[in-house]
C-alpha cells in the first residue's frame, strides 16, 4: 500500500513538472511571436513613412454626394 502511495506522488511530482515546463516553453514561444510580430511592424511603419515621403497620400477619403446606395430612394 505504501508502495502504490509513494509511486503515485512520484507520477503527480513528474506530470506537475512536466505541466510547468510546457507553460515556459509556450511562454517563450508567445514572447518570440510577440517579437517578430513587433519588428514587422515596425518595418511596415518604416515604409509607409517612406512611400508618404515619395508619394502625395490622403488619410481620409471624401464622402460621395447624392449616392442612391446610402440609403436614399431613385424614383
Amino acid at each position: 500500500m505504501a508502495a502504490a502511495i509513494v509511486v503515485g506522488v512520484h507520477y503527480s511530482q513528474r506530470a506537475e513538472k512536466a505541466a510547468m515546463h510546457a507553460g515556459v516553453v509556450r511562454d517563450i514561444e508567445q514572447q518570440r511571436v510577440k517579437k517578430e510580430r513587433q519588428a514587422d511592424f515596425e518595418m511596415q511603419k518604416a515604409l509607409e513613412e517612406e512611400y508618404k515621403k515619395i508619394q502625395q497620400v490622403h488619410d481620409t477619403v471624401p464622402p460621395v454626394v447624392g449616392s442612391a446606395g446610402a440609403g436614399g430612394s431613385v424614383a
